[in-house]
C-alpha cells in the first residue's frame, strides 16, 4: 500500500515499461503543446491517465486536478448565481 492507502497496480515488467513509454510520450507531447498550438489541457490528462494504469503517482495528480476543477466549477456557479460579473 502507498501513502494514500491504495495498492500499487501489479503487472509484468514489460507492460509497465510499455505504459511508461507511451504515457510518458503523450504527457511530454502535452507539455510541449503548452507553448505550441494545440490542446495541451486535453493531452496532458490523457497521458497521466495512461500512466495511472500502472503507477500510483499520476493518480494523485489526476485526483488533485479533479478536485481543483470541481472547486473552480462551484466557485464559478456561485458567482453566476450571485450576479457577480467575472
Amino acid at each position: 500500500m502507498d501513502a494514500d492507502g491504495e495498492d500499487a497496480p501489479k503487472g509484468c515488467l514489460a507492460k509497465r515499461i510499455g505504459v511508461a513509454i507511451v504515457g510518458g510520450l503523450v504527457t511530454l507531447i502535452g507539455l510541449a503543446l503548452i507553448v505550441l498550438p494545440g490542446p495541451a489541457i486535453v493531452v496532458i490528462p490523457i497521458g497521466l491517465s495512461i500512466l495511472a494504469t500502472q503507477f500510483v503517482w499520476p493518480r494523485r495528480y489526476l485526483r488533485k486536478t479533479r478536485d481543483l476543477a470541481a472547486r473552480l466549477k462551484e466557485k464559478a456557479c456561485a458567482r453566476r448565481s450571485n450576479g457577480s460579473p467575472s
